[in-house]
């Protein structure tokens, strides 16, 4: 199992580490509640440096990134982030990603721990004309600061204005006296704030200076199972759960990263599907009836028929209730739709809700 070079300060910190894509990773430090609510509310820091990251550069590394990715990325601009996934030959999602034009030639690509080598190598497989490809991942750290306060927390080290950064963009500077730190605003937990890319050298350094600064303003370590709580608050999709190889990105609610203005991997059979409308759909759900629903839960409709799966469910922290996503019979997908989530075969109420569960 891999360590971050974060993993000695978590241990240290008493959390509770669990093995995650291979990753030895903090899950809680001092419970998922609490942890939620200091993202909603204040400012937490994730250690999120097990995630891949991908040096793409070159005559022709936007034509690869269009070859490979359902997005449009050459609506990109320096310092601009994009959201897309790798489409799979056979319909489904090899993976989600994120795309940062560093200049017309410099990309870089952010992809999920668990298919680093995966992902690797399916663009390399595409990769014919010479694109030169650098896994820089295993020497990369990566912490995403998030919650309503983390603006002003970090703006004392760095003279980017992080005030003003708009969501998915990004800029290059000086961070904590380190030179060259990516500093994005992607966030994955609706709570706003930032991400920052690294090298693993600097990065006790850099995490002792983040809660330095953070202290006024109560900052707090949040490990992965708050972060799991708050992106299921926002309908955010999670690899391995909501999507994956089997599962369309039509299907799966990302039409809108699917742009058939260009031809990418099985752009062909994707717009056919388009065209003939999906049998099945990725929806959100709140419980109606108590109970909470699991990945991998039938749900079922009146009668006790299956029509689909939950793919992720908790009890929404911020909500007070239970929340779900999974696919389920197109039929099914309207919002208020009346489901069934089969719980220890209880037949228990919930009803379509469309995602974001927290406004």
């Amino acid at each position: 199992m891999k360590n971050t070079a974060l993993t000695g300060v978590h241990t240290a910190l008493g959390a509770k580490m669990v093995p995650f894509a291979g990753y030895n990773m903090p899950v809680q430090y001092i419970g998922i509640n609490a942890e939620h609510e200091t993202v909603r509310k204040g400012v937490g820091v994730f250690d999120v440096s097990h995630m891949g990251e991908f040096i793409l550069k070159g005559e022709n590394a936007l034509a690869l990134i269009q070859k490979v990715t359902s997005n449009d990325a050459s609506k990109l601009y320096d310092g601009k982030v994009q959201y897309s996934c790798l489409p799979n030959e056979d319909g489904g999602i090899v993976d989600d990603l994120l795309v940062y034009r560093i200049d017309e030639k410099t990309y870089m690509l952010v992809v999920n721990a668990s298919n680093i080598e995966k992902d690797w190598n399916w663009i390399s497989k595409y990769n014919t004309d010479g694109v030169d490809m650098k896994d820089i991942s295993d020497r990369t750290s990566l912490l995403a600061i998030q919650g309503p306060k983390a603006a002003e927390a970090l703006q004392s080290l760095t003279d980017l204005d992080l005030a003003s950064m708009e969501y998915y963009t990004f800029k290059k500077g000086t961070f904590a006296g380190i030179n060259n730190v990516v500093v994005s605003a992607t966030g994955y937990t609706g709570a706003g704030g930032f991400e920052i890319y690294f090298d693993n050298e600097h990065a006790e350094f850099i995490w002792d200076a983040v809660f330095k600064a953070g202290e006024p303003f109560g900052i707090k370590p949040i490990g992965l199972a708050a972060r799991d709580t708050l992106r299921l608050e926002m309908g955010f999709c999670l690899y391995g759960n909501d999507i994956d190889d089997t599962t369309s990105p039509l299907e799966a609610g990302l039409g809108w990263v699917t742009k058939f203005s260009k031809e990418f991997t099985n752009s062909e059979a994707l717009q056919q599907q388009k065209a003939a409308g999906v049998s099945q759909k990725l929806v959100g759900f709140e419980m109606i009836d108590r109970g909470i629903p699991r990945h991998d839960y039938a749900i079922v409709d009146a009668d006790g028929n299956n029509i689909g799966r939950v793919t992720s469910g908790t009890q929404s922290p911020s909500l007070q209730k239970a929340i779900g996503l999974g696919y389920v019979k197109n039929e099914f997908a309207k919002e208020g739709s009346e489901i069934f989530i089969s719980i220890r075969d209880n037949k228990v109420k919930a009803k379509v809700v469309k995602p974001p569960f927290y406004k």
